[in-house]
């Protein structure tokens, strides 16, 4: 009898704990993808330049917070969406290499992000980056815009180029969807049913008929380099162009030769 118990108590433990690893991914998702800074309304922005801080109303009643650095007779604007972490109170410096080339740069914080509110949802998120390139458009209704996407951005910047007139698609660090991601991280879960979000770049990205160009460190430590290659092999429709930081991780590519060289080809 006893010999039988331990392997039941064992299969007892064993399943309790995959319940666990279960209910985990399923109800702190959002914290697993998401990690915002929230900012208080009256926080003062400051950076060096011209910018100002703008904001954008949603259907739902959301208030979004966003940046516009501005210059004069702008060469293009860049609208660029941000990784996964923080807030614009970091990622308004993003702005100032882009804005010495001569390019105005409008950057956004997402849903509970910064001084941003709403409800954070996919669907929400997509419709968000719309208004901010609605937003961009009513500024410069004949200006090039050039869609930027960093980490989790890199889906929304793909959307909007699937959706509307780019000049240019540039994405950095970028993985092919983020139930991929998921997966790779949790491989003896069913990560397809426990999960609340696709962002699925890979499905918008042959959408886009504006030259995409990928940039990948051989070194990230938080999205596989081979993932981001997965995602640029999968462009079939359009001229697309792939750039290896070589020893690049996810967060210094700014610091490497192969990756100042290639933006300065994309924004000279």
């Amino acid at each position: 009898m006893k010999k039988i118990k331990k392997p039941l108590i064992a299969i007892f433990i064993i399943a309790n704990l995959y319940a666990i690893l279960c209910g985990g991914l399923y109800f702190f998702q959002d914290n697993l993808i998401f990690h915002p800074q929230q900012l208080p309304q009256e926080y003062a922005f400051d950076f060096d330049g011209d910018y100002k801080e703008v904001w954008v109303d949603a259907p739902d009643g959301a208030r979004l917070n966003g940046l516009h650095f501005t210059v004069t007779n702008p060469r293009g604007v860049i609208l660029y969406h941000h990784g996964n972490a923080g807030s614009l109170a970091q990622w308004g410096q993003i702005a100032q290499p882009f804005v010495q080339k001569g390019y105005a740069v409008i950057i956004m914080d997402y849903r509970q992000y910064g001084k941003s509110g709403g409800a954070l949802t996919e669907a929400a998120l997509y419709d968000d980056s719309l208004l901010w390139y609605a937003f961009a458009k009513a500024q410069y209704p004949t200006t090039p815009i050039t869609s930027y996407g960093r980490s989790l951005g890199t889906t929304f910047a793909t959307y909007v180029a699937s959706k509307k007139e780019v000049t240019k698609l540039v994405l950095e660090t970028p993985f092919y969807s983020i139930l991929d991601e998921a997966q790779s991280r949790f491989s003896i879960l069913p990560v397809e049913r426990l999960l609340n979000y696709r962002l699925p770049t890979y499905s918008f990205i042959n959408e886009v008929t504006a030259p995409i160009t990928v940039i990948h460190g051989t070194e990230d430590s938080v999205v596989d380099y081979e993932h981001g290659k997965a995602l640029y092999d999968s462009i079939r429709i359009t001229t697309k162009t792939f750039v290896t930081v070589p020893g690049g991780d996810h967060n210094n590519l700014s610091e490497f030769e192969a990756y100042q060289k290639a933006t300065a080809t994309l924004f000279e």
